[in-house]
């Protein structure tokens, strides 16, 4: 889902993210799945609203209809078998599959009043994951030569990771959006339409936190991700959550 600087870990700056204002970030949950399109006009609206300063930042936690997206780097090679909708989208990286039981995380912050640091956002974007992972006792590690959060595997081979979580950023003004996946439970064989993230290794596959032996709900993950979130960016305040039609 992204082009993550690739850079060594210990050069990485994960002090936290806070905001200068202190204002807590709006933490959002649509229970229904949303279609891309109008997820994408959404966040475009808050993004403005947000830079205005006419909107407080936002997370915005949600589930796709199945489909994939296609980012700025993303080749038409990478479609293998285009059995879902395929969207252009103008987050960093090559083609992803978004479906039920993948959490999708829009994260929208002001990095002007925050930190202007992109590198350091992708970094702690990829920490957010890296932490919430570890809430279930499962070791997500970044790699300087591949995008998103990978596990070992040693029960497939030696050398064999599985990518668990996948990271896509966008700025416009200097506000964030787009973000993070994280597969609980998705459909892993519809990654195999493409070349997940352009990464074609045999030794390297995808993974979802049920895959791994992990029973657990969105909700359980979410409850989580929002601890981690608030540990590395300040506090959230929780909006309702958004009920099926």
């Amino acid at each position: 889902m992204v082009n993550s600087p690739q850079h060594p870990r210990q050069e990485l700056d994960l002090t936290p993210f806070s905001a200068s204002t202190g204002e807590p970030v709006e933490w959002r949950i649509s229970d229904a799945p949303v279609p891309y399109p109008e997820a994408v006009a959404e966040m475009e609206a808050r993004v403005a609203a947000i830079a205005a300063g006419a909107a407080p930042e936002l997370v915005w936690l949600l589930e796709h209809p199945p489909l994939y997206t296609s980012g700025t780097s993303g080749k038409t090679t990478d479609l293998l078998d285009a059995r879902f909708p395929t969207f252009a989208t103008g987050r960093g990286g090559q083609l992803t599959y978004h479906g039920p039981g993948q959490r999708v995380a829009y994260v929208m912050l002001d990095l002007k009043r925050r930190r202007p640091d992109v590198r350091a956002y992708v970094a702690s974007l990829e920490e957010l994951i890296v932490q919430t992972l570890a809430a279930f006792n499962i070791r997500g590690e970044r790699r300087e030569d591949r995008v998103g959060v990978w596990v070992k595997r040693p029960d497939k081979g030696p050398e064999h990771e599985d990518k668990i979580a996948a990271i896509g950023v966008r700025l416009k003004r200097w506000v964030s959006f787009h973000g993070i996946a994280i597969n609980v439970e998705p459909e892993l064989s519809h990654f195999a339409g493409i070349v997940p993230c352009g990464v074609a290794d045999p030794r390297y596959g995808v993974t979802s936190l049920v895959d791994l032996g992990q029973l657990l709900t969105m909700s359980d993950v979410d409850v989580a991700l929002r601890q981690a979130f608030e540990e590395l960016f300040g506090p959230t305040q929780a909006l309702m959550p958004e009920a099926a039609a």
